[in-house]
């Protein structure tokens, strides 16, 4: 399934039915009086968070989404029926924006949880509502308020818990596939990875936990560079972030720099995401060449407060020690909380 984080609709709520002006009319009662109903409400288009869905692709087309109109009156006080409501189904975890202004209208991340896009009209009074002492025989009825419309932009900013972050070609996919049932695309080249995937983790004494592996990072993706001004809010929801270092690769390149350099992209995109938890995990240390700068960096991390895990997405080396420590990190936060 492709994956889309973005969408821009136009809905429209139901207008509301006409009154009607009627007046009974029977045999042997000459003055019936007015029996005009009130026309129908408009139908309303609500928003509606479903975890089942994970892409806002299906709203892409159509574009245009309407709730019905209200029935007018009719006669002998009947009162038109009310329009249907639309609902619209997105992911969990989706921003409602006004597309004019970009102001946040409502945070989808509930399941269930609704959101009111466009009202619709009332419906008109009939003739028999002005009906007074005074004046009985009114000719008069309301015409049925019109549905508000509006264009909405839509923004998916998905629910994991655990966000891997790294350059291109690091071994996220490879280590999601790991440690989840995931199936991400794998391949020996850069930007392999062209949308977010998540995997749920589960093993035993802790909860669930779902990662998500952002792709596209690289410096200067805040400014647009690579896929990372794509993909970078995917981060601002999550929890703990594991950065994925690979030792493998130009001996001339340092994971220090690299890591400082996502890092200062990240705090350019959102400066609160340097207040998010960090662990970090050298990959690919099956590699002799790997595991012979394992431990120099390794006690440079520490050094700056940081626990490091060395490990092998390819062999499994380390990485139950940590998936452990991710989990135990996990709860220590959800227990800070509550």
């Amino acid at each position: 399934m492709k994956f889309l984080d973005e969408a821009r609709i136009h809905v429209k709520a139901g207008d509301g039915g006409n009154g009607c002006v009627s007046f009974r009319r029977e045999r042997f009662v000459p003055r019936g009086g007015p029996d005009g109903g009130n026309g129908g409400k408009g139908g309303d288009v609500f928003l509606q968070a479903d975890e089942q869905l994970s892409t806002l692709l299906d709203l892409t087309y159509p574009q245009q989404f309407r709730a019905r109109n209200g029935t007018h009156g009719k006669g002998k006080d009947k009162t038109g029926r009310n329009g249907e409501d639309r609902i619209i189904r997105v992911p969990a975890g989706t921003i409602v924006r006004d597309d004019q202004t970009g102001e946040v209208l409502q945070d989808l991340v509930t399941e269930g949880q609704k959101f009111i896009a466009a009202r619709g009209g009332r419906g008109g009074r009939g003739n028999a509502r002005f009906a007074t002492s005074t004046h009985r025989a009114p000719r008069r009825a309301d015409k049925g308020e019109k549905g508000e419309e509006f264009r909405i932009r839509l923004e998916l900013k998905l629910l994991a818990d655990v966000g891997l972050v790294g350059y291109p070609n690091v071994g996220k996919s490879s280590l999601l596939s790991r440690i989840s049932s995931a199936k991400p695309k794998i391949a020996d080249y850069p930007f392999t990875t062209l949308s977010p995937n998540l995997g749920v983790v589960s093993r035993e004494d802790h909860r669930p936990f779902v990662v998500a592996d952002i792709p596209g990072l690289i410096e200067g993706a805040s400014q647009g560079a690579g896929l990372g001004l794509t993909f970078l809010r995917h981060v601002e929801r999550t929890r703990l972030l594991v950065h994925l270092l690979d030792l493998s690769k130009d001996p001339l390149r340092s994971p220090i720099d690299d890591f400082h350099a996502l890092n200062q992209e990240l705090r350019a995109f959102q400066p609160s995401l340097q207040d998010k938890p960090q662990i970090v995990a050298m990959n690919k240390i099956d590699l002799a060449v790997a595991r012979e700068k394992a431990t120099q960096f390794k006690e440079q991390f520490e050094g700056m407060g940081y626990r490091v895990y060395m490990i092998s997405a390819i062999t499994g080396e380390g990485i139950e020690e940590l998936v452990e420590a991710v989990a135990r990190k996990l709860d220590s936060i959800k227990s800070n909380f509550s």
